[in-house]
């Protein structure tokens, strides 16, 4: 019989490799995976304190920093402590009254820092959000999103919470430059002569493939309330001159283009939908035209993805919202009369097919 560790000793070997772990102690992993709440829990409070913001002008100790926040100063001496252990901050002096600084982690959190994580992570703390994650085992009970079981559509909220649609359209700026800047890095638009982003949103992918490639022109396909600004967020990037901006629903009809740009668009939708909506393109695509897809692709063993904790997300926010393996991908874009030329994986757990007509 093994010998099992207390299960008091088990709050040590979070640090290690989980095979590790795993080695230790079978219960390690779980005590582990439940201690995630505490340190979301923990950062989330940085955040919403905007500790970051208080931070940035240089260290502090805790108790210049609950004078400037207006919160106790044994507790925010607590925060920091364990943000410390986090990564996200560090003390610097002595243990006795140490001032705590951020890393560059924790500078990310700062409002104004370049690609600034605060708005996703306040918008990760939305309760609304938390409550539909903590059904996710309604979701599974009942194959539906447990958010729209309980508030509706994701974006039919969003259009009620002014914040939610600030923190959100931020974050999807931020994520959309990361994205674009990928795709341009990894393949050549050049060849392109009309490129449409379906569901582009204000264009920010479309703007970075437009200035990668000079010679191409660009669509930009998208519902009215979503495309607000586009024009002059198009015009900010300089590329306004060669884009059109269509109003319209993707799954009625979508523009000629020479080729088409899903980026993050098919994996918000089950295959029945999203067969509508490439068997649109489809339709429009001449013989020499392509599709872009840009989306996570899982791998088909069981390493660690963080798409498949995406997909977690999709199965509690959006009925029918799902990601994908790639024989699942190439199985539906062939459904849709496609045939995929490569893939191209990217940073951050993503991938570029590019797909032809058959």
């Amino acid at each position: 019989m093994s010998e099992i560790t207390p299960l008091a000793d088990l709050a040590d070997v979070s640090g290690r490799e989980r095979d590790v772990v795993d080695d230790a102690d079978p219960r390690a992993l779980i005590w582990d995976l439940l201690r995630g709440q505490w340190r979301f829990s923990a950062l989330y409070a940085f955040v919403d304190l905007d500790v970051a913001g208080a931070l940035g002008d240089g260290p502090l100790t805790a108790g210049e920093l609950a004078e400037r926040l207006g919160v106790d100063r044994v507790a925010v001496g607590r925060l920091l402590r364990t943000v410390a252990a986090l990564g996200v901050a560090r003390s610097v002096g002595g243990p006795e009254t140490p001032r705590y600084a951020l890393t560059a982690a924790g500078d990310s959190l700062r409002a104004d820092a370049p690609g600034s994580m605060r708005s996703v992570s306040l918008l990760q703390g939305a309760p609304v959000l938390l409550e539909a994650m903590e059904s996710l085992a309604d979701a599974v009970r009942e194959g539906r999103s447990s958010f729209a079981a309980r508030f509706g559509s994701f974006y039919g909220w969003l259009a009620t919470d002014p914040a939610a649609r600030r923190h959100f359209d931020v974050f999807m700026t931020t994520r959309s430059r990361a994205v674009a800047e990928a795709a341009v890095a990894a393949y050549d638009f050049g060849g392109i002569g009309t490129l449409a982003d379906i569901g582009g949103g204000k264009g920010t992918v479309l703007a970075t493939a437009l200035r990668a490639a000079p010679g191409m022109r660009g669509l930009l396909l998208d519902l009215e309330p979503v495309m607000a600004g586009a024009r002059a967020f198009l015009a900010s990037e300089g590329v306004a001159d060669r884009c059109e901006l269509v109003v319209g629903d993707f799954f009625r009809a979508v523009p000629r283009a020479d080729a088409y740009l899903l980026s993050n668009i098919v994996h918000n939708w089950d295959d029945d939908d999203a067969l509508r909506l490439l068997g649109n393109i489809r339709r429009e695509l001449p013989a020499h035209g392509r599709v872009l897809l840009l989306d996570m692709l899982l791998p088909e063993d069981d390493r660690p993805h963080l798409g498949k904790e995406m997909d977690m997300r999709l199965l509690a926010l959006y009925d029918g919202g799902r990601e994908r393996g790639e024989h699942e991908y190439l199985a539906l874009l062939g459904k849709a009369g496609l045939r995929t030329e490569r893939v191209i994986g990217l940073p951050n757990a993503l991938s570029l097919i590019d797909a032809r007509p058959e």
